[in-house]
């Protein structure tokens, strides 16, 4: 009886997943969901996952760096927009605190000041009151820390 699923052998799942992990870092959580997909039995995916793990396919610990890079570097995201991320993904603390070690604490302000910057420039607002939050949001929501938002934002308008 043919239920439309195609299946596959662990050799096969395997070799899928070493790829799927070989183009872009991926966390454990990810690739778990990517094997129940693909209607593997647990005894498969235990046996799948350690040989990635072994065969460095999957690494959280680098899957956490380069996510926090590329957060940062490419969305500007803050600190704590990346930390909640990366809980969400399951990543523990040891490599969420790795992560943050990534992101240079200069480069880090000077991106965040520029982006403030920008988007007070570009915030069309009558009220100051409404701009001051509008901006504050933004900042907020991209996730840096309240205290650097609200010292920016009484920077921004004196």
């Amino acid at each position: 009886m043919d239920t439309g699923h195609t299946s596959y052998t662990v050799e096969e799942a395997t070799r899928k997943l070493e790829y799927f992990c070989s183009y872009q870092d991926r966390c454990h959580d990810e690739v778990l969901q990517k094997l129940k997909s693909l209607r593997m039995i647990p005894q498969a995916i235990d046996h799948i996952m350690a040989h990635l793990i072994e065969h460095n396919f999957l690494n959280e610990e680098r899957f956490a760096c380069s996510f926090a890079r590329g957060k940062w570097r490419i969305k500007h995201w803050g600190k704590r927009r990346i930390v909640q991320e990366l809980k969400l993904r399951g990543i523990s603390k040891y490599n969420i605190d790795k992560a943050l070690k990534e992101i240079n604490e200069d480069d880090y302000i000077q991106n965040f000041d520029t982006l403030a910057q920008e988007q007070w420039d570009k915030t069309r607002e009558i009220s100051m009151l409404k701009k001051k939050k509008k901006v504050a949001d933004f900042l907020l929501r991209k996730g840096y820390e309240t205290h650097l938002v609200f010292d920016k934002i009484e920077q921004l308008t004196h």
